[in-house]
């Protein structure tokens, strides 16, 4: 039996460092969960087990709009390591806590490459399959092996496949099915061998093209990376942002030509599926948002998709603000754009 007395809850816990927009929010009871255990004493507990709970990660894809009321449950299973390996691949388990980065970080120092592609994401191991996080060719799911989950009605550990995560486009089942029922401990990636480079991609493509190199090795993908997404993207440290704000909009093939006929520049790529992905922060531009703000949030002037804190920004800015350019790109492209961070 879990001990409910081992638990240390923060009150009045401020949340202002615990997202990268550097939004002002208080929790009014937080716990820290360390392990598996931890969550099971939380649900022990005769009042907390009973309270709403609100699961926070790295904080790196949540706009707060409001002070917390739920029981926020920040998560911080440490540990990263390798538990199988064959000729064919490398399985490497992380807790949930962990920075996304530095486990990407780790796995090249090891030599097992492969999630390259994705260094410098923000946020935590524990969010990257809720969001099936992604950049430059690859997502977490052509990388995945399973994960474990705390279910916080009884406590009880599942152990997931990719396919019952139900992957999508920077979705899973955890924005659905089990949402806010359920806390991710640790995930376990795959890591195919032998290694393959993912290149196809506008941005390396260019990197190839400007060094000469054609045949990168895993560092040399990873330093592209970290150096194409430094020059794009702000340091959550130096100015708050969440990364990209809005989803690439997926199309069919008929709404791309219609598009590309009245917008010859349009930025889109083709899918395996048919469909077209088209660059939304192109979108955004092309409406002339670059650069412009409502209150204390605004645009990013390197990249659009980027929304910032210009410094002091509310929650309620930030919205108003994605809902202007969401208003924007309708009456221009008859195209919805949809935030990527959970608006709470």
């Amino acid at each position: 039996m879990q001990d409910p007395s081992a638990i240390t809850v923060e009150h009045d816990a401020p949340l202002r460092q615990h997202n990268t927009f550097g939004l002002p929010a208080t929790a009014r009871r937080l716990v820290r969960i360390t392990s598996e255990a931890d969550v099971r004493r939380v649900l022990a507990h005769p009042e907390l087990g009973r309270a709403p709970k609100f699961v926070l990660g790295g904080g790196s894809n949540v706009i707060l709009t409001r002070d917390m009321p739920e029981l926020v449950l920040k998560v911080e299973v440490r540990g990263m390591h390798c538990v199988a390996e064959t000729d064919r691949a490398v399985i490497v388990e992380a807790g949930a806590g962990e920075r996304w980065h530095d486990l990407v970080a780790f796995t090249l120092d090891q030599g097992w490459p492969g999630l390259e592609n994705m260094a410098l994401i923000p946020g935590t191991v524990g969010a990257a399959p809720v969001q099936n996080i992604g950049a430059y060719g690859l997502e977490l799911q052509d990388r995945f092996e399973s994960l474990d989950t705390v279910d916080l009605v009884t406590g009880r550990t599942v152990t997931l496949n990719a396919a019952q995560c139900k992957f999508g486009y920077r979705d899973s089942l955890f924005k659905h099915a089990l949402a806010g029922k359920s806390v991710i401990t640790r995930i376990r990636l795959r890591l195919p061998k032998p290694w393959q480079p993912v290149l196809g991609y506008l941005d390396l493509e260019r990197k190839m093209a400007e060094t000469g190199n054609h045949a990168p090795d895993a560092r040399t993908v990873f330093d592209w990376v970290c150096a194409i997404r430094r020059a794009k993207l702000p340091d959550p440290a130096e100015i708050g942002n969440v990364g990209s704000f809005f989803k690439n909009p997926l199309v069919t093939a008929e709404q791309c030509r219609d598009i590309i006929a009245r917008d010859p520049h349009v930025v889109h790529y083709p899918m395996d599926d048919g469909q077209f992905k088209l660059a939304a922060g192109w979108l955004i531009d092309a409406c002339g948002w670059k650069g412009k703000a409502i209150g204390h949030a605004g645009v990013y002037e390197k990249q659009a998709l980027v929304l910032i804190n210009k410094g002091g920004a509310i929650g309620s800015e930030v919205v108003t603000l994605a809902k202007a350019i969401q208003e924007s790109v309708y009456g221009r492209f008859g195209i919805r754009l949809e935030p990527e961070p959970l608006i709470v």
